[in-house]
């Protein structure tokens, strides 16, 4: 009986951390006019990255990901790049109010009995994480892609918290078009 309590222990977290994984939804956009076989290098565009307002810990936390993710997809970094990976971020906080709930007591000289209330029941921080993929002759942007999920600043581990962000962008990268055509 216990060996079967803790497998049902080990597939509700294998399931739990699943789901937490999958709450990250991931949208790209890029120029489908251009070969994306032809770019092999990369740096990072410091000159945007610097107006990031994020902290200094989680902007090098983003930008190692990144790194380590586009060589394992076979680019090199370099001086002399084809393209330029800028970042950019964005929050926002939900805000989910009960329904109203009626109080029998009243506060003051009113003529009745009872006021209905709201609460807040609580709040959400859900953060947008853009990764911009620029040619670096022609300057045009030629792909973006955007991951939006829920912030949490109970993670343990937030190094592997923003990996997975960074990498479910990145698995999108090249544009499937691209692959399907070679």
């Amino acid at each position: 009986m216990k060996k079967f309590n803790q497998s049902i222990l080990l597939l509700f977290l294998f399931g739990l951390l699943m789901t937490s994984c999958n709450s990250i939804r991931v949208y790209s956009d890029f120029d489908s006019e251009i070969n994306f076989d032809n770019y092999k290098s990369f740096a990072f565009y410091k000159t945007g990255i610097d107006k990031v307002e994020i902290s200094d810990i989680d902007k090098k936390r983003i930008l190692k990901s990144i790194e380590k993710n586009l060589i394992a997809k076979g680019m090199t970094i370099s001086d002399k790049p084809d393209l330029l990976v800028n970042i950019s971020t964005k929050s926002s906080e939900n805000i989910y109010i009960d329904n109203s709930y009626y109080s029998p007591y009243s506060l003051g000289w009113y003529p009745y009995y009872g006021r209905s209330y709201r609460r807040v029941s609580h709040t959400t921080s859900e953060g947008v994480l853009y990764i911009d993929i620029i040619d670096t002759n022609s300057k045009q942007l030629v792909w973006q892609g955007k991951g939006i999920g829920f912030l949490s600043s109970h993670k343990m581990n937030r190094d592997e918290l923003v990996e997975g962000y960074v990498n479910k962008i990145l698995s999108v990268y090249p544009p499937e078009e691209v692959l399907a055509s070679n």
